[in-house]
């Protein structure tokens, strides 16, 4: 079975961190050495409903529970302190409770 089929909220508290040029993501940056961004605000918001509509659940990782997805091109990047950017083409939910929120990454969590 694909996708989630329950009613989930955004976690509002995540977003600004996982788009370019944010003080969020400047902050992540900094403190973590890298951040993963999305390429802007619509291509979050498609990645977060095509993992709703049919993303493959990876588990129970760290405390969440986790789905996603491969897309056919980039949906963002990760980028480093030295301005170096890796594309990123998979998009991961992290669930907790009724409340999500979603990352580019590279490949599912472990």
């Amino acid at each position: 079975m694909s996708g989630i089929n329950r009613d989930l909220e955004p976690d509002i508290r995540h977003i600004a961190k996982h788009l370019p040029d944010t003080p969020q993501m400047q902050r992540l940056l900094l403190e973590a050495g890298s951040a993963h961004v999305f390429n802007n605000l619509e291509i979050l918001q498609t990645v977060a409903q095509a993992i709703i509509d049919r993303g493959e659940s990876i588990g129970n990782i760290r405390g969440h529970e986790r789905y996603g997805l491969y897309f056919p091109e980039p949906i963002g990047y990760r980028i480093d302190t030295e301005g170096r950017r890796l594309p990123l083409d998979y998009g991961e939910i992290k669930i907790k409770g009724d409340r999500y929120y979603v990352i580019p990454r590279t490949r599912p969590s472990r």
